[in-house]
């Protein structure tokens, strides 16, 4: 008698135990070819990429969120990888270098977008910190609906950046030069009034004074050349990006609010890629950290000091013009200089200038969301200039 098994005619009269492993190995082989026929992998629809220097850390999942790929690869390997890979979303960390990547990846056919490091701190595992959980927590965030990404940069917009970056290193070398000039004459009992200019006076007395020994002059004369090398410098860079808040349209207009010079128009139109992503004036001023940190509870609402999150150099600058615009208050003709006016008797003065300074945030947001040039009184609106 015959038997059929898996599609073939055996013999009945085989030993049993041919039987049975004959049978095992067709099933095994029908099983294989049935693997073969099945539908291919979904394919990877998001990538969370953790940079570094050389080390990348690769997380793929599907549109499932089902995990598909893990994988290192040195810098060299990058490029090499993505070529290869489907077009998908590529997520990665707003840190170092996030823009160069971004820019490159999206001339491979991906979409890139990059997330706040704020935004991932929610989905990092307590404890655990490595690579591979950092490229699975981008991956994570990036799948919430209500994540915001920033927007990647060109090249021209990093390099005005740049120029920033360079001054504000100088300027902070500078500071510091100045008060260790300061502090070693005040050793032999030489001081001058406050300000950068009044390190030639504070020289002269130096040199006059026979009593400060030999060494003590030598080394407050390097620290005075050291720091006018750096003020020419400073110079050097704050031409270059004088030049761009008298070139770039929205740096002209922002340029036009009392308390914001070039520097300050310059690295807010550098910054701020696109003011559509803030909806209201006041999510700008919370992004730069001039609103007040909440603790309320059980309806009550109590209100401290300001957040000091996003950027911080454009707060301080901030900061530091509406100082200035504090002092000159009694010659502000306008709506924001009487209401300066009103507040200074009852508020500290270091109140008021944050105050200020968070209503100058508000006004750049309405002045780039309607592109127009700052209207004092609500009438006939400012030339548009940048300060010289």
């Amino acid at each position: 008698m015959q038997r059929v098994v898996g599609g073939i005619e055996i013999e009945d009269d085989l030993p049993r135990r041919l039987l049975v492993g004959f049978e095992e190995e067709v099933d095994e082989q029908c099983g294989s070819l049935d693997q073969q026929r099945e539908p291919p992998a979904v394919s990877i629809t998001m990538i969370g990429l953790d940079t570094a220097k050389s080390v990348f850390q690769i997380h793929g999942v599907n549109e499932t969120g089902k995990v598909e790929l893990r994988r290192k690869l040195r810098r060299n390997e990058l490029i090499v990888f993505f070529e290869k890979q489907e077009s998908c979303t590529v997520v990665m960390e707003a840190c170092g270098a996030a823009h160069h990547w971004a820019r490159m990846l999206t001339g491979l056919g991906h979409t890139v977008k990059l997330i706040a490091p704020d935004a991932l701190k929610p989905f990092l595992k307590k404890g655990k910190k490595n690579d591979a959980v950092d490229a699975a927590a981008i991956c994570e965030a990036a799948s919430r609906r209500d994540v915001k990404f920033v927007p990647v940069k060109n090249v021209e917009q990093q390099g005005i950046l740049a120029l920033h970056a360079a001054r504000s290193l100088l300027v902070k070398q500078q500071t510091m030069l100045a008060n260790a000039m300061r502090g070693l004459a005040t050793e032999f009992g030489v001081t001058v009034p406050k300000g950068i200019r009044k390190l030639d006076e504070l020289m002269t007395l130096v040199d006059a004074d026979e009593s400060i020994p030999k060494q003590a002059k030598q080394a407050i004369t390097g620290l005075h050349d050291y720091c006018k090398e750096l003020s020419e410098g400073i110079e050097t860079f704050e031409a270059e990006i004088v030049a761009h808040a008298r070139h770039d349209e929205t740096a002209r207009r922002l340029a036009t609010i009392p308390g914001i010079g070039p520097i300050t128009a310059s690295l807010i139109a550098a910054t701020v890629v696109d003011i559509s992503l803030f909806k209201t004036a006041r999510q700008f001023a919370a992004w730069l950290g001039l609103v007040p940190r909440q603790n309320s509870t059980a309806g009550k609402t109590r209100l401290g000091r300001i957040t000091k999150a996003g950027n911080r150099e454009i707060r301080r600058l901030l900061v530091l013009g509406a100082t200035s615009m504090v002092y000159r208050a009694e010659g502000w003709d306008s709506a924001v200089g009487a209401w300066l006016r009103s507040i200074l008797p009852r508020r500290p003065a270091r109140l008021v200038t944050v105050a200020l300074a968070n209503k100058m945030a508000r006004i750049a947001w309405a002045v780039m969301t309607h592109k127009e040039v700052y209207r004092p009184k609500g009438g006939v609106a400012v030339a548009a200039q940048a300060a010289a």
